[in-house]
């Protein structure tokens, strides 16, 4: 065949031949583009499922993800107590989804530091308001003291056996105790022994009689650390007339604790 006539016969057949061979290539780009180049980029028809990631720390993602052929992006951090610092709270798309492989998963984490709240007037409410405002505020309601009063309303807030005063800011679900009038009045009774009882023991019975905790304070010489607290001396002491809802102080030691002054007095 002459090239020269192919390229310059302008002849409908000619035309028609030149027609067909575009289209050819058309059609084979076409085809290596749709079904070879597109399902290798975009993985057409492979698909993987999204693993839970809540719990989990950010040290151990990366590996993790990648045997789903996966990836992550921190976008926001939330505070939860009840997982570790800088472990997953969140997660989008959601544990489940079916996504393609390469897929960025994107992740909350647990802030290092638990955010701050200010502490809600309660003084004069009752215990079912308080409740829920502590619960609105993201704290949470611990013991409930009763003392003697003619109504039954909240009295004082402690926070770790302290007094708190509203405003205060505390960490996001710290405990709060409430001091509350009985609604009775005044009622006098004989307060029990403690000492002798380990520490956690006095604080049942502290409980159990409607008295509440006060100053807690080491005997002079005496090492608690690693070793059970014993009550050595309490005030009021065992026989004094208390009211419902009083403190009452502790003095600890470990067991078999002596006085430095007793000391002195068996060894002059």
């Amino acid at each position: 065949m002459d090239l020269k006539n192919f390229f310059h016969d302008n002849s409908v057949a000619n035309l028609l031949r030149h027609l067909g061979i575009v289209t050819g290539i058309l059609f084979f780009l076409s085809v290596g583009y749709f079904y070879i180049y597109l399902p290798y980029t975009t993985h057409h028809g492979e698909t993987v499922q999204v693993p839970a990631l809540r719990g989990k720390s950010i040290g151990e993602l990366e590996n993790f993800l990648k045997t789903y052929k996966l990836r992550f992006e921190v976008n926001d951090s939330s505070y939860s107590d009840s997982l570790p610092r800088l472990s997953v709270t969140r997660q989008f798309p959601f544990a489940g989804s079916v996504v393609k492989p390469g897929r960025i998963i994107y992740v909350s984490l647990n802030r290092v530091t638990a955010p701050t709240v200010p502490v809600p007037d309660l003084i004069d409410g009752s215990v079912i308001n308080a409740q829920a405002v502590l619960k609105s505020n993201e704290l949470r309601l611990g013991r409930v003291y009763y003392v003697a009063d003619p109504f039954r309303l909240v009295k004082e807030l402690q926070f770790k056996h302290k007094q708190v005063v509203a405003g205060t800011r505390l960490p996001k679900g710290s405990v709060i105790d409430l001091i509350v009038g009985d609604g009775l009045g005044p009622a006098d009774y004989v307060v029990g022994n403690l000492v002798g009882d380990e520490y956690s023991i006095a604080l049942k019975k502290l409980l159990a009689w409607n008295l509440h905790l006060g100053n807690v304070e080491i005997m002079p010489g005496a090492d608690t650390t690693g070793t059970k607290s014993f009550v050595y001396k309490q005030n009021p002491a065992a026989g004094d007339s208390v009211r419902v809802g009083d403190p009452v102080a502790l003095w600890l030691a470990p067991k078999g604790y002596i006085e430095p002054d007793k000391k002195d007095e068996e060894n002059p």
